[in-house]
């Protein structure tokens, strides 16, 4: 333990605290997640949030230095993301099948996911800036907070909504949608990408290849729509 507790240390120094955390406890998470046999609720981005969390807390280890390392792994977002068009490509013959649903579908759940937020949030007496702040929770983040920034929200806030709908909808989508006994993984895979962005989506993929391409291709276009609908949507619903 000695020894462990003086690595700590050292790595604390280093930019190689951050990246050695983050990479160690999500390996850990996919066991987790693994003996749990797929659990909703044994979700690894879950589980490495919550030890993380609990990791620099117990050290007073601030988050700027935590950052230094883990920066490596978020700049890798944006590959991941782009890397979805793999299993798009694979499964271009049924996309463009499918292209007359997917597109009022991702519009249907677009315009649900912003104006259900904005009317629920205000119905609940949420001052102006949070209301704005939560309109865009259903695209990924760089998204969100371009989005949020324009309108007059908090773009910190618009991240931390994101990341909390991500995760909701990776645990939420999958049982829901078998209650309603969905089970095309076309259907299933735009819901995630619409509801929860590539959270929900990098689930999806990992039962499902066909899921995984129909998520990202709902990860754009939802991107694309809500950049459009929200700024028109926030004069209206988002009170004064």
């Amino acid at each position: 333990m000695e020894k462990l507790f003086h690595l700590w240390v050292y790595l604390e120094t280093t930019p190689l605290l951050g990246l050695a955390a983050t990479l160690l406890v999500y390996r850990g998470s996919l066991e987790v997640a693994r003996l749990a046999r797929g659990h909703a609720l044994a979700n690894p981005v879950l589980i490495s949030i919550a030890v993380l969390a609990c990791l620099l807390l117990a050290t007073g280890t601030p988050y700027s230095a935590y950052f230094q390392g883990a920066q490596y792994v978020h700049f890798l977002l944006g590959p991941a993301t782009v890397a979805l068009a793999v299993p798009m490509y694979a499964n271009l013959a049924r996309i463009r099948r499918s292209a007359r649903a997917i597109v009022p579908a991702i519009l249907a759940g677009s315009l649900v996911a912003a104006a259900s937020t904005m009317v629920i949030s205000r119905l609940l007496g949420a001052p102006r800036d949070i209301v704005l702040s939560l309109a865009p929770k259903s695209v990924t983040t760089p998204i969100a907070m371009g989005i949020a920034e324009q309108i007059g929200g908090n773009p910190s806030l618009a991240a931390i909504f994101v990341l909390i709908t991500g995760l909701t909808a990776s645990l939420l989508v999958g049982p829901a949608l078998s209650v309603l006994r969905v089970t095309d993984w076309r259907a299933r895979g735009l819901a995630a990408g619409t509801a929860g962005h590539g959270i929900a989506t990098a689930r999806m993929l990992l039962v499902s290849e066909t899921a995984g391409a129909f998520g990202g291709l709902a990860i754009g276009l939802n991107g694309v729509i809500t950049a459009i609908v929200v700024p028109l949507l926030a004069g209206f619903l988002a009170g004064k």
